[in-house]
């Protein structure tokens, strides 16, 4: 994920910055330095027979999440656009803006199908629920021959 050059609001980068010579109380936190405020945020929580994962995607819509599974790992990735106009009464522009951004997290879940994999998107939060063992479908019964 690449950082944003200009933010939402064009003085706050600049005035929390530290001006580059003291350094300000969100670059001394791990958890917000370099616009980590933008990743996407995790909970995994574990069950006796699965996993849960709760994906913070403020602001992003159900169309704007992709879930894929291969080679053993989940990988969710989100991408939206927008833009922002402002006009004066004769027409001339006084801001205009656009955003385009993706971002995306993979995590390894082993050997699991995707039908074994259950998805929800509520409330800009996407939930994943997922088993901690699959069960593996057993060969039916076959007689074997005796030579």
């Amino acid at each position: 994920m690449l950082p944003s050059i200009l933010s939402e609001n064009l003085f706050d980068d600049f005035f929390n910055s530290g001006f580059g010579v003291v350094p300000s109380w969100k670059s001394q936190d791990g958890r917000y330095a370099n616009g980590a405020k933008n990743l996407m945020k995790v909970d995994v929580k574990e069950t006796n027979d699965s996993y849960k994962a709760e994906i913070e995607l403020p602001g992003y819509k159900k169309e704007d999440i992709k879930v894929d599974m291969k080679d053993g790992y989940l990988t969710v990735s989100a991408s939206m656009s927008s833009e922002n106009k402002e006009e004066d009464q004769d027409g001339k522009y006084i801001r205009k803006e656009r955003y385009t951004g993706a971002c995306s997290r993979s995590f390894y879940v082993g050997d699991l199908e995707p039908e074994d994999i259950s998805a929800k998107f509520e409330d800009g939060v996407l939930k994943i629920s997922m088993p901690k063992e699959v069960k593996k479908k057993l060969p039916e019964a076959t007689a074997v021959t005796i030579e």
